[in-house]
């Protein structure tokens, strides 16, 4: 393919020698719970099999501990957005997290309508608690579902059944939540086109405001990657895709996200956070934290320690690695996030939030455009639809550094 020669426009002619000041972002917290009750083979997250009782109360204690040892790189800012993440957060309690909350509120400001996610599995979940986990102060819930399908529940490894999961969605809004997301996978082990739309459909009937619709994906160091179950084919799996994203607009739900959709304007905004590169603390076994230091004009990532006995051994420092992002490396960390989004990237936010001229832009920019995978405007850019088939394509134009 011939690539067509474009100019390309970006604005100001600005000089790395006087570079945008970095812009005040939006903090989030992720709070990570490392604990489920059996390892799904398709799962790569920081998760481990509970072997024996498990302490709650001594992890949330470590969970205080650590953010409190955090809070100089987070002075004075209020917390927008909390996500709890796992692992399977629903293995603790309401009053657990009622505790946590209570401490952390003691220790930084929440925002008065900051929305707080928790991951749970209908598997683990008592329904009982779902009005403990609202009087904590939760008030979105991310249901991992995956399938309606019992055959391919069992594929997955899940605990759970298509029964287990209607009700869950049920119980949770009975319980008081109206803002609840539903994770549902599609091109399962020896699934069809017809078995992908009928979980979606089931789905869909909940009338949640919130859908996670995503491909299968073999991940490395896991059971699926080890030995690969019958996945459909790639025919099958387009056609999935097609037929799924004609469905979901017909419902309207609306995709913002390369594999999120909303009704109602619902979003999730913890999400839009890291997309839209927005800073968050982490805190938890093996959280991670990307956060800009204004002292020092510096954008740094922090990861703490990994395994749960580790950090659970730590006194005074929960951190295991901690780097200054390069500046050659902050384009393509942007748009690592900015991509996922199908919305235009602005020259203007992309330099208030790496501090990096957007002069910098202007090859891979020429380079995208000339093979037709981005459309240009004079004060952003957007994926084509081209280019949103080759999303990481186009990501990795911004390797070549600012």
């Amino acid at each position: 393919m011939t690539a067509n020669r474009v100019s390309v426009n970006i604005g100001p002619e600005m000089t790395n020698s006087n570079p945008p000041s970095l812009q005040p972002l939006p903090l989030s917290l992720y709070i990570h719970m490392p604990w489920c009750i059996k390892k799904c083979p398709y799962c790569d997250f920081n998760s481990h099999a509970v072997k024996e009782d498990l302490n709650t109360q001594a992890y949330i204690e470590k969970l205080i501990a650590d953010f409190e040892s955090s809070l100089p790189l987070i002075w004075g800012r209020p917390i927008q957005t909390i996500f709890i993440g796992g692992g399977t957060p629903s293995l603790f309690d309401g009053a657990s997290y009622q505790i946590l909350f209570n401490a952390l509120r003691g220790l930084c400001p929440f925002s008065p309508n900051a929305e707080i996610t928790m991951e749970a599995n209908p598997g683990t979940l008592e329904h009982a608690n779902f009005e403990q986990y609202l009087e904590a102060g939760i008030n979105r819930l991310s249901l991992g579902v995956q399938s309606f399908n019992d055959k391919h529940l069992k594929a997955l490894g899940r605990i759970h059944g298509s029964a287990e999961a209607t009700d869950a969605v049920a119980k949770a809004k009975q319980a008081g939540f109206n803002n609840i997301n539903v994770d549902i996978m599609y091109a399962l082990p020896e699934q069809t086109p017809d078995e992908a739309m009928a979980d979606l459909r089931t789905a869909l009937s909940l009338e949640t405001n919130h859908l996670s619709w995503y491909q299968l994906t073999l991940e490395p160091n896991t059971a699926f990657a080890h030995s690969p179950p019958p996945l459909p084919d790639e025919e099958s799996q387009y056609t999935i895709m097609e037929q799924g994203l004609a469905l979901l607009a017909a419902h309207g739900f609306e995709r913002y996200e390369i594999s999120a959709y909303s009704k109602d304007n619902s979003p999730c905004r913890h999400n839009l956070n890291y997309w839209t590169f927005g800073d968050y603390l982490g805190i938890g076994a093996g959280a991670h934290s990307k956060l800009t230091l204004h002292a020092t004009n510096e954008i740094v990532r922090v990861m703490k320690h990994k395994h749960p006995k580790a950090y659970q051994s730590a006194t005074d420092d929960f951190v295991a690695v901690k780097t200054v992002i390069a500046r050659e490396e902050l384009p393509f960390e942007y748009m690592l996030n900015a991509l996922r989004l199908l919305q235009p990237v602005r020259y203007e936010e992309f330099e208030a939030r790496t501090g990096v001229s957007r002069a910098c832009l202007a090859t891979p920019l020429q380079e995208a455009a000339e093979h037709e995978l981005i459309v240009l405007g004079d004060e952003s850019f957007e994926l084509s639809e081209k280019g949103r088939l080759f999303t990481d394509n186009v990501v990795q134009l911004f390797m070549k550094g600012a």
